[in-house]
Parts: C-alpha cells; structure tokens; sequence
C-alpha cells in the first residue's frame, strides 16, 4: 500500500513538472509563432496548452485517490480519459482550419530559429516525460495516466514534425511545409482523440 501511495505522489510530481513546463513551452511557441507566421508553430504551442488541460484533469483525479469508493474511481478515471480525447478533438479541428487557410490564402510564414530550438528541446523531454508517466501509469493500473502518457509521446511526434517543417522551410525555403506539417499534427490529433473517446465503449 506504502509503495502504491509513493507511487500515485510520484505521478502527482509527473503532471507538476509536465504542466510548468508546457506552459513556458506554449508562451514560447506562441510568440515565436507569431512573430514568424508560422501555424505549425502556434498550433505546437496550443499543443502544449490542451496537454496542460490534460494535465490538471490528471491531478485532479490523482487527489481523488484514497478519498472515494472504487466504483467511484473507475467512474473518474473513464471521465478523464474521455476529456483527455476531447482536448485532442477541439485543436485538431483549430490546426486543419488554420492550415488549410494559410495553403488557400498562400500565407507564407517567415524562418524561425526560435522554433527550430524549442522543438529540438521537445523532442529531448517529451519522450521522457512519456515513458516515466507509461511506465507509471501500467503499474499503477490507471488508464487515465497511460493515457495522458499518449498525449505527451504525440507531442514528441509533434515535435519531431515540427522540426522537420521548420528546417525544411529554413534550409530550402519550402513554406508549405508549415501547413502541411500542421495537417500531420491534426492527423495524430483525431487519431488519439478516437481512440481515447471511445476506448471504454469498445471495451
């Protein structure tokens, strides 16, 4: 019991760190986004945000533990997971609506360095941050960590995507890159969000 309650603070910790850092990430990416034009950008700092939302939802039902009847935490942990997919839905569908506006309106974003370093330092701590919260998350038997464990690994891809765009765009001036990246990202977005949504109802 001692080691399942160290391990429930442990993951408490987890969404702590998760949720400072993705705030400074998300006024990062947002600026930088802003300032260069780039959706992929801005879209990578919403991100950030929405994994915030599931962040909080996480602490939320980790502060239930202990208080509540079984019954009653199977009941949160099946409501957090499916808020978790909703959050995927909503900037899924604000990412394919930008993107495909700045492909009709030919938006052309400017080169940014500053993305360039703060998806790279994404892609170093979000596969981490994944693998602890998984990890976590299957011993303590808490589909809503494992869950919110996917989230944070979409954002390493996310990341890796974002990169890519962004070096393609610098180095060899393709500015469809930024939108089509975005797509990518909606993609993985609408992926996660089923799959989180519906899990219980497929089980």
């Amino acid at each position: 019991m001692a080691v399942r309650e160290s391990g429930f603070q442990k993951a408490l910790r987890l969404e702590y760190f998760t949720i400072i850092y993705n705030f400074l990430e998300a006024g990062a990416a947002i600026i930088a986004g802003k300032i260069s034009g780039s959706i992929s950008l801005i879209g990578f700092g919403l991100d950030s945000i929405v994994e915030n939302t599931s962040g909080f939802i996480l602490i939320w039902r980790l502060k239930k533990h202990g208080s509540i009847s079984k019954e009653e935490e199977e009941r949160i942990e099946q409501r957090a997971s499916r808020f978790v997919g909703i959050s995927f839905f909503l900037l899924g569908a604000y990412i394919a609506f930008e993107s495909i506006q700045k492909i009709w309106f030919r938006e052309v974003p400017e080169k940014s360095l500053a993305g360039i370093i703060i998806a790279s330092l994404s892609l170093i701590i979000m596969p981490l941050l994944a693998r602890a919260k998984l990890k976590l998350g299957l011993e303590l038997n808490l589909k809503s960590l494992v869950a919110d464990s996917k989230e944070t690994l979409v954002c390493a891809w996310m990341s890796l995507a974002l990169l890519l765009g962004l070096l393609t765009h610098t180095l060899f001036g393709f500015w469809l890159a930024d939108p089509i990246v975005g797509l990518i990202i909606v993609g993985f977005l609408f992926k996660e969000g089923y799959e989180l949504f519906f899990e219980e109802d497929e089980d």
